[in-house]
């Protein structure tokens, strides 16, 4: 393909734009340019693309391909164009593109600047071996793509590439070194190099095929609430609060790990009014996107404006350290053994720099606090002429909010809602970058968000002495 890179960039144009996971949508500019073309080994090669724009940074973005001289059958839902005589096909979802990144890892062999490691087997693995496993591309996601190989492993490749170690990688290799029972295993991963840093290209974990995603079994209980007008959430066979308290616990569980074997630190005043000029900031970005917005802002702003003037040591007693920071029913999975988190990549807008820095814990109860009220709300606007449901969607969310900081405090010692004063602001930014998101992508769904950032502008703010 090198040869024809102006050709294939001319493809790649008309294609990035309309990949889910490609973030430059709406930004002026989107010039493409092969910055590396890489052989993994044939027929499947790796393109580095950097996407270059009339303002602000350029973009990276992981592009492996196959070139084919036929056109199987069930190939023309990946079809990029014709180049140079042949047929370009993304190469993960192409059967012959899949195995042979598999086989890239299982050997943890170096090739053409792409570097390929392996988790040292223990004296009594009984994994299924990295070899002839067929591979089934995941459709579900957004900002990454996913391939699972014979129900026994997962590889999530990284589309958007931020130079340096992912912190999906990082941090779950420091939970497993922990002995964490909140994570899936990491057998292997392969690494490039982006602007002269080692950058994480992929990551392989074992996949829990018996798991069953939080978010559904949020809606099928939301669904049995509302099937039974007459009962309360509790009274409903399909009543979740228990595995919210458990899902509290076990994400106490994962931040006390990560406590123990990464960094920590005690928050200052400082932290406090850099936490507060942060969410301005993010909130000023929103405004510019959003005009319903606008009606609320000095509400919110008078919620972050308050972490400027109390004592850390009241308003937020417990430390800043590393935390899965997107952390939502879609990233957990309940197996038999109770639940496991994934996808510590963190929210994939944010810069890794900013990802990997120390925060608050409460970031991750905030993000999960947010999910249950998208779980009931949901289900709610698909029957607009059931105005009842909206109690019912109170009601719902706010039994299983209360269980998982229950779950939460009866490990970390601490319940959440102690700290109010840092908790909602973190779970109003939340709210704010969710009507940013459903803006662009589910304008139908904005209400959600602004119905929370309402219920959560009007809580009373509690006092707190000055710092």
């Amino acid at each position: 393909m090198g040869d024809h890179h102006g050709e294939l960039s001319g493809l790649l144009a008309d294609w990035l734009p309309r990949q889910r996971w490609f973030a430059g949508k709406g930004r002026a500019g989107g010039r493409v340019r092969i910055h590396r073309d890489l052989v993994v080994g044939e027929p499947l090669r790796l393109l580095v693309v950097e996407v270059d724009y009339d303002r602000g940074p350029a973009e990276y973005y992981q592009v492996p391909l196959v070139l084919r001289t036929d056109a199987p059958h069930g190939h023309e839902g990946f079809l990029l164009g014709e180049c140079g005589g042949g047929l370009v096909y993304d190469g993960l979802a192409d059967p012959r593109g899949a195995a042979v990144l598999l086989e890239f890892l299982a050997r943890a062999v170096h090739r053409d600047g792409l570097v390929a490691e392996r988790v040292p087997a223990p004296d009594d693995d009984t994994r299924v071996p990295l070899v002839d496993l067929p591979a089934a591309p995941v459709g579900a996601e957004q900002s990454n793509s996913s391939i699972v190989y014979g129900d026994a492993y997962i590889l999530k490749v990284f589309r958007r590439l931020w130079p340096g170690e992912n912190p999906d990688l990082e941090v779950t290799r420091a939970l497993a070194s922990a002995g964490s029972s909140h994570v899936a295993a990491p057998v292997a991963w392969y690494s490039g190099t982006v602007e002269g840093v080692p950058t994480t290209f992929g990551f392989l974990q074992e996949y829990l095929r018996s798991g069953s995603e939080g978010w559904r079994l949020a809606l099928a209980s939301v669904r049995d609430l509302y099937a039974e007008a007459d009962l309360r959430a509790d009274e409903v066979g399909g009543d979740f609060s228990a595995e919210s308290e458990r899902l509290g616990a076990a994400t106490a569980e994962v931040h006390a790990d990560l406590a123990r074997v990464l960094p920590t630190r005690s928050p200052t005043s400082t932290d406090l009014r850099d936490l507060a000029a942060y969410l301005h900031g993010r909130l000023d970005a929103a405004l510019e996107g959003v005009d319903a917005l606008g009606p609320h802002a000095t509400a919110v702003r008078a919620a972050y404006d308050v972490l400027a003037d109390v004592s850390p040591a009241v308003a937020h007693p417990r430390p800043f350290q590393r935390l899965h920071g997107d952390l939502h029913l879609g990233q957990v999975l309940r197996v038999d053994s109770g639940w496991v988190l994934f996808d510590f990549e963190g929210e994939p807008a944010r810069p890794v720099a900013d990802r990997t820095g120390l925060e608050s814990p409460l970031r991750d109860v905030a993000g999960m606090l947010r999910s249950f009220d998208y779980a009931a709300r949901s289900l709610q606007l698909e029957r607009p002429d059931e105005p009842a449901l909206v109690t019912r969607a109170q009601e719902w969310a706010q039994r299983n909010r209360d269980a998982f900081c229950r779950g939460y405090a009866s490990t970390a010692g601490r319940d959440p809602r102690d700290d109010m004063t840092v908790l909602r602001a973190l779970e109003l930014d939340k709210a704010v970058y969710e009507v940013l998101y459903e803006a662009r992508h589910r304008p139908g769904w904005v209400r959600i968000p602004l119905s929370a950032i309402t219920r959560l502008t009007e809580i009373a703010t509690p006092a707190a002495p000055a710092g």
